[in-house]
């Protein structure tokens, strides 16, 4: 995926008001920093509104017709496969998960190009920001699924983290039997691999975990053999939290995972740019039609480069 131009809909938006006309002209990384900052006052902005827990309300089922069906599992309604009646697929929820001392609102553009794409079902979790362990904030999501899981009345769901919010899922599905609920896990800048930025915020116990060669890191790069999740991973050349940006790649031989590289971008941009919430909607889309024709994920141990 190559992102190498200016968002085309930032001068209309509430980022920021920032000569974004005149970011095409300077050279890709000041453009690429002009544009993080517009979309920090945003989040700032936004920050207050997504504090508060989100309260998971699966949305009701409807036919072709418009009419409202029976939730997913019951008599009338679509099966636990996903398929309707009628032949209809329906789409399993998204569960969006931010990062360090971030919260939901981070993923108001990002959620608002889901549903306006057919997925109606899209809720966020928000784990503490006093969160010290990768481990216990892990434990907290598996809580949150299978909730998800219980109200929708479907057995797998998808997962979109950015930054640790990826790697907490990542965690879940890879070391705590996580894969039987997540389908797919895409990542936007997530450091698998560790990142040695920010060394004065070491003394953060979460800070430590996300260094390279830290002990959650190593249980990581352990065997996994069998796992159901497909992961998507994009990564940015610009990605200024990421150090090595190679840093939020995925290579893992036991898993089943697509590399998505995205020029021009820095760490928060990737949330709100619209040609990556295509490409993770194309992601989340390709994993769905591979469960229905397989049966089931693909297998594992294979990593796609994609520009």
């Amino acid at each position: 995926m190559r992102v190498t131009r200016a968002l085309p809909f930032a001068s209309a938006s509430s980022l920021g008001a920032l000569p974004l006309s005149l970011i095409p002209l300077a050279p890709r990384e000041v453009r690429a920093a002009a544009l993080e900052a517009a979309f920090l006052a945003g989040r700032t902005l936004l920050y207050p509104a997504g504090m508060a827990q989100e309260r998971y309300v699966p949305p009701p089922a409807t036919d072709r017709d418009g009419g409202r069906r029976c939730p997913a599992g019951r008599p009338g309604g679509a099966g636990r496969d996903g398929t309707g009646g009628r032949g209809r697929h329906r789409r399993p929820p998204v569960l969006l998960l931010h990062g360090f001392v971030d919260n939901r609102s981070v993923f108001t553009l990002l959620r608002r190009s889901l549903v306006r794409n057919g997925w109606e079902d899209v809720c966020a979790f928000n784990y503490s920001p006093l969160t010290c362990d990768i481990r216990c904030a892990a434990e907290r999501l598996a809580e949150h699924v299978e909730k998800v899981c219980e109200s929708s009345d479907r057995r797998r769901i998808d997962v979109v983290g950015h930054s640790l919010g990826g790697l907490i899922a990542r965690y879940y599905a890879q070391r705590m039997g996580g894969d039987a609920r997540i389908r797919t896990l895409v990542t936007l800048g997530t450091p698998h691999t560790g990142t040695r930025v920010a060394p004065l915020m070491s003394a953060h116990p979460v800070v430590r975990q996300l260094r390279p060669g830290s002990e959650v890191l190593e249980e990581l790069t352990g065997p996994a053999p069998g796992c159901r999740t497909r992961f998507v991973a994009f990564w940015s050349d610009l990605d200024q939290l990421m150090l090595p940006v190679e840093s939020a790649r995925l290579d893992h031989p036991d898993l089943d995972v697509r590399n998505v590289r995205v020029r021009g971008l820095g760490h928060l941009a990737l949330l709100a740019h619209p040609e990556v919430a295509a490409g993770v909607r194309r992601e989340l889309a390709a994993g769905a039609r591979r469960h229905r024709a397989t049966g089931g994920p693909g297998p594992a141990g294979r990593s796609a480069g994609a520009a």
